[in-house]
């Protein structure tokens, strides 16, 4: 199969399966909206950054892990073998941290995230449940990575899709038929990610599957390795923890719980977009680190030419549905028909939106160096956008402009990245 099609191949069934995972989010915010208002928005937006650090801690082990086992495997190295089984023992380790915190104190969580006694109230039982089953998240995001790379993107795309309609209907059953409410959203998605799982078994027990696990000790040397490349991973998905986190407290500061759940359905709109560039960087991934483990540099140099243009063409189009729709977008999760959030909201996703001309490339273009064994101009990349300049930005323009420049902040990070993304690409080749 020529580069092209593989690429077609692999970066639509990412594509898909990411949307997948972005849509039941979506579905949340939509049913919550329906049944607590923007009070669960708030408090749904606020305990997001919690949700998004959990899910980024799996994507580093899991996209680390499988980038190091496609190399070694290229390379014919043995030892390529152990970097699964030790990055589910990680994940079990680690989750249990996030079980014992959420367990026992989920209304602190939310009241340190900005809380105050009502959204306490209505957002503990969703944080405490999701946070219950964070192993279960952790050892999605590993058996997804490490199924594309075996070579059957096909069966990661239908596990990621089926546990999104599964989060679907079971938000509608457990929230409306049931009468649950927040604790049935949160249970919903907790159990997703098991159907995830148990659909990636089917290729691990396949006679194509090649990943094994074995019953080694854990290395926490070789976890480190494979973090090293999982890292622009892992501030991809953070990043839009640390960009919740910091716009919630500067918003409640200018505009209160309104302002935030304007900003709620803002952020969660923007996962969908931000869904799609991750599907063409995680497609790519396969890809790109197959051919640099044999030295193919002109396939590697294709397949980046590949994702740049196809994220600039897609940021392009969903740019444009998105100033042309926004009143509508907004209007589906403004249930309590609140005028001040729908005004807040329709003006703020028009120049948010504007950001993902520079950050489909920056996710394409991190994904790349991670994918090439590129780990220190990875980490800059991704702490550039997603720690150090969207805080600078928000900060400052906040201050300048108000809300206007919060909303604004992102597009002008994604462009300082941009700068630094260009710079990385060019040392590399």
């Amino acid at each position: 199969m020529s580069i092209n099609k593989m690429f077609t191949k692999y970066v639509s069934q990412n594509i898909f399966g990411m949307i997948g995972i972005s849509l039941y989010i979506l579905a949340d915010t939509f049913f919550i909206s329906r049944v607590e208002g923007s009070n669960g928005i708030t408090a749904l937006n606020l305990v997001l950054p919690i949700y998004s650090f959990i899910f980024a801690v799996g994507a580093m082990m899991g996209v680390g892990s499988a980038i190091r086992f496609k190399i070694g495997r290229a390379k014919g190295e043995e030892s390529a073998e152990r970097f699964f089984s030790n990055a589910i023992f990680f994940a079990l380790l680690i989750g249990a941290v996030f079980m014992l915190v959420g367990g026992l104190f989920p209304s602190q969580l939310v009241a340190f995230l900005g809380g105050n006694d009502v959204i306490v109230q209505v957002g503990a039982p969703y944080t405490r449940i999701f946070m219950l089953f964070a192993p279960f998240f952790m050892w999605n995001h590993i058996c997804n990575a490490f199924v594309r790379n075996d070579g059957a993107p096909t069966v990661a795309m239908a596990a990621t899709l089926i546990s999104s309609l599964f989060n679907i209907v079971m938000d509608y059953v457990l929230m409306f038929p049931l009468g649950m409410g927040m604790a049935g959203a949160a249970l919903a998605t907790a159990l997703s990610p098991i159907i995830g799982i148990l659909i990636c078994c089917t290729h691990f027990f396949s006679k194509q599957n090649t990943v094994r696990f074995l019953w080694k000790r854990p290395s926490i040397k070789r976890l480190g390795k494979a973090c090293q490349l999982g890292v622009a991973a892992f501030i991809g998905e953070f990043a839009s923890g640390v960009t919740t986190l910091v716009f919630n407290g500067v918003i409640l500061m200018i505009a209160g719980n309104v302002g935030v759940a304007a900003y709620g359905v803002i952020a969660n709109t923007a996962l969908v977009a931000i869904s799609v560039f991750n599907g063409i960087s995680q497609g790519s991934q396969p890809l790109l680190s197959d051919c640099y483990g044999k030295r193919d540099l002109v396939s590697v140099k294709k397949v980046l030419k590949l994702g740049v243009m196809t994220a600039l063409v897609l940021a392009v189009l969903i740019l444009i549905v998105v100033c042309v729709g926004a009143e509508a977008i907004v209007a589906v999760f403004n249930s309590d028909q609140n005028a001040q959030m729908a005004a807040y909201a329709a003006v703020g996703i028009r120049l948010y939106f504007v950001g993902f001309i520079f950050a489909g490339y920056n996710i394409v273009g991190t994904g790349y160096l991670s994918a090439i064994n590129s780990a220190k101009w990875a980490f800059w990349a991704s702490m550039t956008r997603g720690v150090i300049a969207i805080i600078l930005c928000v900060v400052v323009l906040s201050l300048l402009f108000g809300m206007t420049g919060v909303w604004i902040a992102f597009p002008i990070a994604e462009l300082m990245t941009a700068v630094i993304t260009t710079t990385a690409i060019i040392k590399t080749k």
